[in-house]
Order: structure tokens, then C-alpha cells, then sequence
């Protein structure tokens, strides 16, 4: 926004099932699954069966725009957070710091980021945010050629030092000439924050004819759900409405450490991209082609084909053992993911140590005692998932089968 090494023997096989994965304990490990970072606050998904899991950030600012670090910094948090791909997407209007920063190439931010990270595998991808008043708002155009040319100030001000007076000659270009600009480079085009109640008082995101329009065209083809602090549900039915990409970031001004607290179990929003390999060609491919989910608080926001195989990735069980001359069956359940996952319960055992909601945290375990009534060499154990969401209020589904 403006202004202002473990190891499972065992892993999981899913099969789609009236709304929801079966999982069970005959796979094998598959991926980035198997090992977890030593560094407590790296973000770690486990690959799906056909896809790599990467974790990508598409809205950032440095001190080129609104924002007050340089873009090296940011690049240094991204390594930290282990990121594989970062955008930083700096207003091209807005330059609250043109009396210091006095920069013609909008592209410089993108070359410092991008130099920064050329000794590591973090890819930088090329971007800046449209800034506009409603209804277009502002809009985020990655995987650009060059930012210069979606920016255009027919009538400077005298003053080019001055912010306010830059800003309003540089909103007198059309929103849509930018956005067509963005388009002819065959951009990646994201709404952004559309229910932030600077535009939207009532903070509730609504579809206005500008962005239907570039929606129907093929122009815009996606939008944050989830922006820093805040989420909507609204937007999130929005992108399912109008078949549009799922987006969560940052939009970091400051320091990710001062606003997300990643030293204290935070995390910044990112967008996992379920791409064919590491690269910015396969996330470009990725986002067209809508595979994400949106990692917020720890809740797991996306469509239902791309979050189960990221359930399944991330959760399996042990084989099914009875404690000796009783009736009591044993199964662990093993998180390889960075989110702890909260499940309800929802079948007919009950259990020794639990009642219905379980939490298997991340990157760890928890062992349920189960009371089926008799002995059992196969159990289906069926949980909603608290902590996801594939519609606005509705939560994925699995089943867990365990055998002996």
C-alpha cells in the first residue's frame, strides 16, 4: 500500500475424494519434504508430486518509491526468509523521496535488487505498481521488460522536486494507457489491496467496470487476497468469480523483521507458485495458469486443486499399532510443512488424549491414541483443516487411512 534434517520413513499418497484427500502411509518422501532448514525462520513447503513449491513475494518497496530500505536490504531479507523469487514494485508515480533520490530510470531499483542476487539462487523479477486513484487503483505489472515506459508525464511540474505536485501530473496519464503499456509486455497484471479502505471506506472488495473490463480482456489476471496485516474474503471470492490468480504479499515498506517479527514465529504473506521447475519462465507459467496458494497467519488460502496436493506433500502418518492387550490404536502424524495445522476431527472414534481438534505443528509431530472398540489392521480417520480455506468459509477436507 501507499503512503505512509528431519526425516520421515514415511509419506503420503492423496487421492482426490468427495472434496478431500485420502491420506495414507505407503508412499515415499517426495522433494523439498524431506529436510528442514536449520534457520527458524526460513519458509519451507514441501514440493507436490508434480510440481515444485516455490515462495515468491511480488510486492515489495524500497527507498525508489515509498519505501525506506535500500532494495538491497531487501534482497538480504528475502535470503533470510529463503524466498526463491522476489519482485520489488515500486510506485512509478508516487516519489516521496525524489528530493533525495532523484531517479529518471524506474528500472533502478530492479538493477540493484538484481545485482545484489546474482551470487544466489533467489530470482529477482522485474516490476512496478501503477498507482491511481479508484476505481483503477493500484496495480502491480511483474515479469515487465522496462518500467520506464509505463510511465508518462506529458506536463512536469516546475518544481520536479515536488512529490505531491509530480504525483497528480503523473495520474493525468490514463490508468488503462499503463495498464495496456504493462500488457504489451506481456506483464503479469495483479489488482492490488482492492478493499484497502483508503478506496474502499468500508474496507469490502467490489468488482467496478474498470477492472471487469481488463478481466474479461485478458488483461488483468490476478489479485491479492491477502496484503501485509489484512485479508478479504471478499476479494478472495472475487478471484474465484472472475477466474482470477490468488495473490498474497508483503507489500513491505519498512523491515520484514519490524513488521511480520519472523525471529518470533511471524511470517510474511507470500504467494506459494506450484511451477514445472525454478525459474522465472516456470513462476511466469505458474501464476497464468493460476497455481498458488496464499499463506496468511498460518492459513492456507487456494483453490481446491492446488491445496490438497500441498496437503498431501505436507502430512503423513505412521504405520497403525496397538498398544499391547488393549484395544488402543497408535499412528503419529508428521508435518513437513512450514504451517501448523489445525484439524477437527470428524469421524466416529474418539481418542485417549485428545478431543476432536488436533494440532500437528510445523515441521513436527503428534501421536494420537485412537479408541476404534476393537482391533483393526486399517483405519480412515476423517479431519477438516482448520487452517485453510478453498472458498470463503469453507475448509479442505481430508481423510487419513492408517494400516498396520
Amino acid at each position: 500500500m501507499l503512503f505512509s534434517d528431519f526425516k520421515f520413513s514415511h509419506c503420503i499418497r492423496a487421492v482426490t475424494l468427495l472434496g478431500g484427500i485420502l491420506i495414507s502411509a505407503v508412499a515415499q518422501s517426495h522433494g523439498r519434504a524431506a529436510t528442514v532448514s536449520n534457520d527458524v525462520r526460513a519458509i519451507e513447503f514441501p514440493d507436490t508430486a508434480d510440481y515444485q513449491t516455490l515462495t515468491v513475494d511480488l510486492h515489495t518497496h524500497s527507498v525508489f518509491s515509498d519505501g525506506h530500505v535500500w532494495p538491497k536490504i531487501r534482497v538480504e531479507e528475502a535470503l533470510r526468509d529463503q524466498l526463491d523469487a522476489l519482485a520489488i514494485t515500486e510506485h512509478l508515480e508516487y516519489q516521496p523521496h525524489r528530493a533525495d533520490i532523484l531517479h529518471p530510470d524506474r528500472n533502478r531499483a530492479y538493477d540493484i535488487a538484481a545485482d545484489a542476487a546474482k551470487n544466489s539462487d533467489l530470482i529477482v523479477i522485474r516490476g512496478s505498481e501503477i498507482t491511481r486513484d479508484a476505481p483503477a487503483g493500484h496495480i502491480n505489472a511483474v515479469f515487465i521488460d522496462d518500467a520506464n515506459k509505463l510511465i508518462k508525464v506529458d506536463k512536469p511540474p516546475a518544481d520536479t522536486s515536488d512529490v505531491l505536485a509530480y504525483y497528480s501530473a503523473a495520474k493525468e496519464w490514463p490508468a488503462q494507457k499503463a495498464v495496456e503499456a504493462a500488457h504489451a509486455q506481456n506483464a503479469f497484471i495483479f489488482w492490488n489491496h482492492p478493499y484497502w479502505t483508503r478506496q474502499a471506506p468500508d474496507g469490502i472488495a467490489r468488482m467496478n467496470k474498470f477492472h471487469s473490463a481488463n478481466a474479461r480482456n485478458g488483461v488483468l489476471h490476478g489479485i491479492e487476497i491477502a496484503n501485509g496485516s489484512t485479508y478479504s474474503e471478499e476479494a478472495f471470492q472475487l478471484a474465484l468469480d472472475y477466474n482470477l490468480t490468488l495473490v498474497g504479499v508483503s507489500d513491505v515498506h519498512d523491515l520484514i523483521d519490524w513488521d511480520y517479527k519472523p525471529h518470533d514465529g511471524g511470517h510474511r504473506p507470500v504467494t506459494l507458485v506450484f511451477a514445472k521447475a525454478k525459474t522465472a519462465a516456470a513462476i511466469k507459467e505458474a501464476l497464468f495458469a493460476r497455481r498458488t496458494v496464499v499463506w496468511f497467519r498460518n492459513l492456507l488460502i487456494g483453490r481446491e486443486q492446488h491445496l490438497q496436493p500441498l496437503l498431501a506433500a505436507s502430512l503423513s502418518a505412521s504405520p497403525l499399532s496397538y498398544r499391547a492387550t488393549t484395544y488402543i490404536a497408535e499412528v503419529t502424524l508428521n508435518n513437513v510443512s512450514d504451517a501448523d495445522f489445525n484439524l477437527r476431527y470428524t469421524g466416529d472414534y474418539t481418542f485417549m488424549n485428545n478431543a476432536d481438534r488436533i494440532t500437528v505443528p510445523a515441521h513436527g509431530q503428534i501421536k494420537l491414541q485412537i479408541k476404534p472398540g476393537k482391533r483393526s489392521k486399517k483405519l480412515t480417520l476423517p479431519f477438516v483443516v482448520e487452517n485453510t480455506l478453498t472458498a470463503p468459509g469453507k475448509h479442505a477436507q481430508i481423510e487419513i487411512e492408517v494400516a498396520e
